[in-house]
């Protein structure tokens, strides 16, 4: 999870987390909930996406969490939409890819993350998207490591990445 730099300034992370069901991802979110209000994480913004047995993409912002979000329904509509060739406000797939390229390239998102999550949210399955901007990584996991969540893809250091897919694994 993120921490606070040294300086003063704070960075977001991008947590990426699937589930082999379609309800662990909003209940995650619920959960997330409660540890902001509990202020043991302070999140930027989140999404959650339910592929459906027939296979089609819901995607679901956390207005109630995080307001409008640090990156807005806009960003996750088309990165939901890139992972599933759905094009969206009447753009192709192939602009919105090379428009939304440097934007994702900023939260850590490359090509083969696109690629690798699209194979993994397979019909039946779920996933949920979280900006982290700060946390208190100890008590945050004890209390996620019951959804059984696969972390597939963070913008943590190399360290902390290790760090929290360990602590999941674990579970």
């Amino acid at each position: 999870m993120a921490e606070t730099s040294n300086r003063g300034e704070s960075m977001s992370n991008l947590i990426v987390m699937s589930f082999k069901d379609t309800g662990s991802a909003g209940q995650f979110l619920g959960e997330l909930g409660q540890l902001q209000s509990q202020k043991l994480i302070k999140l930027d913004d989140a999404a959650t996406v339910v592929r459906t047995q027939d296979g089609k993409v819901k995607v679901k912002q956390a207005r109630s969490l995080v307001g409008e979000g640090a990156l807005g329904g806009a960003f996750w509509g088309m990165l939901i939409g890139l992972l599933f060739l759905v094009p969206f406000f009447g753009l192709a797939v192939g602009a919105a890819t090379g428009a939304l390229a440097g934007k994702f390239s900023d939260y850590g998102i490359d090509d083969e993350f696109i690629k690798d999550l699209s194979e993994q949210l397979q019909p039946g399955t779920s996933a949920i998207f979280v900006l982290v901007h700060d946390a208190q990584p100890d008590r945050v996991i004890d209390q996620l490591k019951k959804f059984n969540g696969e972390i597939i893809h963070t913008s943590l250091s190399n360290e902390q990445e290790s760090q929290l897919k360990e602590a999941f694994s674990a579970a």
